[in-house]
């Protein structure tokens, strides 16, 4: 399983509300490709199965982000939840 805590921590270092990673910023910045699990829209989908731990959804959500698979299937949209007020460590 790959290791998310890179992708919090780039997320963590954000100062935009919303930005756009393709999946090969992504596989770079984790250090690792990413599964192929991730084409799928579900996989994103921070409200997707709650008591199933997902590795991708805890890194996201643990830097304050939700996570939407674009349509070009190719992309994620990063979006700063509201009322999260963490900052860069």
């Amino acid at each position: 399983m790959n290791d998310y805590d890179a992708l919090r921590d780039y997320l963590m270092r954000q100062k935009q509300a919303e930005f756009v990673l393709t999946y090969e910023q992504i596989e770079e910045i984790i250090g690792a490709a990413l599964p192929r699990a991730a084409n799928r829209a579900s996989w994103w989908d921070t409200l997707r199965s709650p008591d199933i731990q997902m590795p991708q959804r805890e890194a996201c959500l643990a830097a304050g982000f939700v996570a939407t698979r674009m349509p070009d299937g190719q992309s994620v949209r990063f979006t700063k939840r509201k009322g999260d007020r963490r900052r860069p460590g």
